[in-house]
C-alpha cells in the first residue's frame, strides 16, 4: 500500500470540462469516511487517536469521545505476540504500509480478531504526519476457516485410519486425493497408480452387468470384485470395489454467476484376497476334478477318432478292390460276394465305433479373465512342474480386458500348450528348464505367449504339428503333438489363431492371439 497524500480544494466541486485536475471537496471525504462500513481511525505519529468514524464505534463499542487522545493500544488484548507490534512500528515508521491480524478487545471486554491495515499519511515534504488505520472484525470468518481446517483434518484422519483403499479420481482417472492404504497398495504393487487399472477392470465388469445389477442408491457401482494378477510368481490380489460420484462447485471468479462444477469419483476398494484365496482353493480342487474327467473323455474321443481315421483308409481300399473284382468277374462271383459282405460288416462296425465317440460338452460363452484361466492351468500343473524341476516365469499384464469366450475350452487350449512344454523340457539330460507365460493386451485383441527352453521344433515341422493325429513325441520327444490340432480349433472357434514363432532361436515360443470383439 502506498503512502497516502490527499489533494483537496476549498472551492466548488464542479469545474469546467478540460480545465485542470478534478478535485473533491473536503466534505466529500468526511461523509465518505463517516459512512464507510469499515472501522477507520486517524492517529498522530505516536498512535494517539485524533479521529474515529461511526463504524469504529460499532466494532469496538467505544464512542468517539471515549477514545479521543488515547493510544490505539487501548484496544489491545495483550495476547498478540510483541514481535508483531515491533514489526508493525518498524514498517510504518519508515513510511511503509503494514497489514496483519491482531487480537483486540472491545469496551465490554469481549475479544475479536481484527484484520488491520495501517498507512502512513505524509505532508508535502514527504514526512509522516499521521497514520490512517482501517480494520474489520473477522472473528466469524476466522471461525469458519478454522472449522473447515478442522473438518478437513478430521476427515483426513478418518480416511487414513480406514482399513481400505480410498482414492478420489477426476474424469481422467487421475488420483486427486488418497489415503494411507492406497499409498501402501502402491508400494506393495510397485506401480505409480493402481487406481486407473482398477477402473479399467471395473468398466469391463460393468459392461457385462444386467441393467441395474449390483448398484445401490448413491453409488455408481457397488461391491464389484476386481482381480489384479501380479508378475514374478506373486499370487493374485482381489478387491471389492464401490464408487460414488462427488460434485465440486467451481470456485473461480468468472463462475460466480455462470455456475459450473467438476465431477469426481470416490473409489473405495476393500481387499478380500484372504477370503478369495480360500474360495480359490476349493474352486481349483473342483476344477481339477472336472478337467481330469474332461481329459479322460477327450483322450477317449481322440483314441476313438484316431481309430476310425485309421480304419477308414483300409476299408475304402477294400471297397475299391471289391468293386473292381465285381466288374471283372460279375457281381455273383463268390469271392466278390464274400468280400462285399466283409466290407459291409466293417463299415457297420466303423459306424458303431463313430457312435461311441463321446460328444463334446456344450458350454455357454461369457466374460472370461484370461489371466485367471492361465493361472488355473499353472496351478493344476504345479506338481508336474515341480517334479520336473521347471521354473515358471509368470508375466501377466496386471489388468486385461474381459474376453467373451468359453472358459473351459480356453483352459483346454492353454493346458495343451503347457503340457507340451513340460513334455519337451522333461527329456532326459535336458538341463535348461524354464517355462515363460506372458499375457498382454494389443489393439483389439489379447496376446498370450507360452515359451519353453526345450529342444524346439524344426522349421519343416512347424506347420505339420497342427495336423490332426500327428505327433513327434514317439520319434524324438519333441513337443506340440496331437493336442495342437484341437488347440488350434479352439482358437479358431474364438476367432483367433495359434502360431509358432519361427524367429525363436532356442526352445519353442507359441503365440495365441484372441480378438476382443468376436463373440464365440
Amino acid at each position: 500500500m502506498a503512502k497516502k497524500q490527499f489533494s483537496v480544494a476549498a472551492g466548488n466541486d464542479a469545474h469546467p470540462a478540460g480545465r485542470g485536475t478534478p478535485t473533491i471537496h473536503p466534505a466529500v471525504f468526511q461523509h465518505t469516511v463517516a459512512q464507510a462500513d469499515m472501522a477507520i481511525s486517524i492517529t498522530d505519529i505516536h498512535g494517539s487517536i485524533l479521529y474515529v468514524n461511526p463504524a469504529f464505534t460499532r466494532v469496538t463499542g467505544y464512542a468517539a469521545a471515549e477514545v479521543m487522545g488515547h493510544n490505539e493500544s487501548l484496544l489491545s488484548n495483550k495476547t498478540t505476540p510483541p514481535e508483531i507490534y515491533k514489526s508493525m512500528w518498524q514498517k510504518i515508521s519508515r513510511g511503509e504500509a503494514w497489514g496483519g491480524r491482531l487480537v483486540n478487545r472491545r469496551k465490554d471486554g469481549t475479544r475479536y480478531l481484527a484484520e488491520l491495515s495501517i498507512s502512513p499519511v505524509v505532508d508535502g515534504a514527504g514526512a509522516v504526519v499521521n497514520y490512517l488505520g482501517m480494520h474489520r472484525d473477522i472473528t466469524d470468518m476466522h471461525r469458519l476457516e478454522a472449522q473447515v481446517r478442522n473438518q478437513k483434518a478430521l476427515i483426513e484422519s478418518v480416511v487414513d485410519a480406514a482399513p481400505m483403499v480410498i482414492a478420489l479420481l477426476d474424469v481422467d482417472d487421475r488420483v486427486v486425493l488418497d489415503n494411507q492404504e492406497y499409498k501402501k497398495l502402491q508400494a506393495d504393487l510397485g506401480m505409480a497408480e493402481p487406481a486407473p487399472m482398477l477402473m479399467t477392470s471395473i468398466r469391463a465388469l460393468r459392461e457385462n452387468l444386467p441393467p441395474g445389477g449390483r448398484r445401490s442408491a448413491g453409488y455408481d457401482f457397488l461391491d464389484l470384485e476386481v482381480r489384479l494378477d501380479l508378475p514374478d510368481g506373486k499370487p493374485p490380489r482381489w478387491f471389492s470395489c464401490s464408487g460414488s460420484r462427488v460434485r465440486e462447485d467451481d470456485v473461480r471468479a468468472d463462475a460466480f454467476f455462470a455456475g459450473g462444477s467438476r465431477d469426481y469419483l470416490l473409489l473405495v476398494a476393500k481387499e478380500i484376497t484372504g477370503l478369495r484365496a480360500q474360495q480359490e482353493k476349493v474352486r481349483v480342487a473342483a476344477l481339477q476334478a472336472v478337467m481330469s474327467d474332461e481329459d479322460r473323455v477327450a483322450a477317449l474321443r481322440e483314441s476313438l477318432s484316431a481309430a476310425t481315421f485309421r480304419l477308414e483308409g483300409p476299408l475304402n481300399m477294400m471297397a475299391s478292390a471289391v468293386g473292381m473284382l465285381a466288374r471283372r468277374s460279375g457281381p455273383a462271383d463268390p469271392m466278390a460276394v464274400a468280400l462285399g459282405e466283409a466290407v459291409a460288416a466293417g463299415e457297420l462296425a466303423l459306424a458303431e465305433l463313430r457312435a461311441m465317440i463321446p460328444a463334446e460338452s456344450r458350454e455357454a460363452a461369457g466374460p472370461a479373465n484370461v489371466n485367471e484361466l492361465l493361472r488355473d492351468v499353472l496351478d493344476l500343473a504345479t506338481e508336474r512342474l515341480l517334479a520336473n524341476g521347471i521354473r515358471v516365469s509368470w508375466k501377466p499384464q496386471a489388468m486385461l480386458p474381459a474376453l467373451q469366450a468359453h472358459p473351459n475350452k480356453l483352459r483346454s487350449l492353454f493346458k495343451a500348450l503347457v503340457d507340451n512344454a513340460i513334455e519337451a523340457m522333461s527329456a532326459r539330460g535336458w538341463r535348461e528348464r524354464e517355462l515363460t507365460v506372458v499375457t498382454r493386451a494389443r489393439l483389439g485383441s489379447l496376446e498370450i505367449l507360452v515359451e519353453d527352453s526345450g529342444p524346439g521344433i524344426p522349421p519343416e515341422l512347424q506347420l505339420k504339428v497342427f495336423e490332426p493325429f500327428y505327433t513327434t513325441k514317439r520319434e524324438s520327444r519333441r513337443h506340440l503333438g496331437t493336442g495342437l490340432a484341437t488347440a488350434q480349433q479352439i482358437a479358431a472357434d474364438h476367432g483367433g489363431s495359434i502360431e509358432i514363432d519361427a524367429k525363436s532361436k532356442s526352445g519353442c515360443r507359441v503365440c495365441v492371439l484372441l480378438p476382443l470383439t468376436r463373440r464365440p
